[in-house]
């Protein structure tokens, strides 16, 4: 039984890692609950108890971050007809804002078609 707890802890770590590297409240939530819940498993029940309480921790964060990100999303109050796209700028992580002078904005690390803020104006768009 020891002799799993290694593996199965390293695999439920690098689950969550490769989950928190989401950039949405879902993605987040869901990385963070599969660690913290593998953590609580495998310290209660051992190893198998690491897959269960990872599987568990998953969900439960999933749940949580859906609800972050709704509720981040009344936040934005949409437009008639929805939020501008963005263009692409010609070099990937950046795109020319839809508002006042076409400004370059880095949106590396940002998901297609989350809503971003234009830091010059205060407008908000959404990534190609």
């Amino acid at each position: 039984m020891k002799k799993y707890f290694l593996p199965t802890f390293s695999a439920a770590i690098f689950t969550s890692l490769a989950l928190s590297s989401c950039e949405t409240p879902v993605g987040q939530g869901a990385g963070i609950g599969a660690a913290s819940g593998a953590l609580i498993g495998a310290g209660a029940a051992g190893g198998r108890g690491a897959a269960i309480g990872a599987g568990a921790g998953l969900l439960a964060g999933a749940l949580v971050g859906a609800a972050i990100e709704s509720d981040q999303e009344r936040n934005y109050h949409a437009p008639p007809g929805g939020y501008p796209y963005a263009r692409p700028a010609g070099t990937p992580g950046y795109v020319y804002s839809p508002y006042g002078q076409h400004n370059v904005i880095d949106v590396r690390g940002v998901p297609n078609g989350a809503l971003v803020r234009d830091p010059s104006t205060g407008g908000v768009f959404r990534r190609p």
